[in-house]
């Protein structure tokens, strides 16, 4: 947030800090459950930390920085509460986290990662195109689409989902350097593991439908 209410912020700095969160989130659950946090400090609710930690660096942060570039058409970056409002309400939905199934419910609040495109889309497209994807982002937060929740993913898909994201992160770090205006098509290489992502989702949640 420092660097956000800089008078030169720097888009790159704000997403290697975000970057260093996903790492952090990423073994954080996996750390917990194999230090037995629960038992070890039962008066302490690890849910709500991470949900409070969850929220602020996927969802308000990089919304933050979104309006904060002026991404968004002029006096429309009242979307970025759209945003914030449909996301605080998806952390906060009963069944946001479906841990036995292994699924987010509704898009799972991903704006780190759509604010990184959301640089380069409004250089590609403008502004009307980020708010676009923005309200459609939003309204699918409180569907009942189910997500994949890579931790939680069968074994064999967890190992392809965790592996493949970290090439992804290694070609979104290449694009950071002439961000925004990152090579189009090192933009559409980048964009094949979200695309995996989805149809990993669409698929497992079918067949896990038809088994329940």
């Amino acid at each position: 947030m420092a660097e956000i209410v800089s008078p030169d912020c720097d888009p790159r700095i704000v997403f290697v800090y975000l970057l260093l969160t996903n790492v952090i989130d990423a073994i954080d659950g996996p750390l917990a459950r194999r230090f037995e946090v629960k038992s070890r400090a039962p008066a302490f609710d690890g849910r709500t930390i991470d949900d409070l930690l969850d929220y602020l660096t996927f969802a308000f942060i990089p919304l933050m920085l979104i309006w904060r570039m002026d991404w968004l058409p002029q006096g429309w970056g009242w979307t970025v509460t759209l945003a914030m409002g449909s996301s605080l309400l998806g952390f906060s939905h009963r069944h946001a986290k479906d841990e036995d199934g292994g699924f987010f419910r509704g898009f799972p609040s991903y704006w780190n990662i759509f604010a990184f495109y959301a640089g380069i889309l409004f250089v590609w497209g403008g502004g009307w195109a980020v708010a676009f994807l923005m309200w459609t982002l939003s309204v699918m937060t409180l569907s009942p689409l189910r997500f994949i929740y890579p931790n939680l993913a069968p074994r064999r898909l967890r190992r392809i989902l965790l592996g493949g994201a970290a090439g992804w992160v290694a070609v979104m770090i290449l694009m950071l350097y002439p961000y925004p205006h990152s090579p189009g098509w090192l933009t559409l290489v980048s964009l094949a593991y979200p695309l995996f992502y989805v149809a990993a989702s669409w698929q497992l949640a079918s067949s896990h439908g038809k088994t329940t």
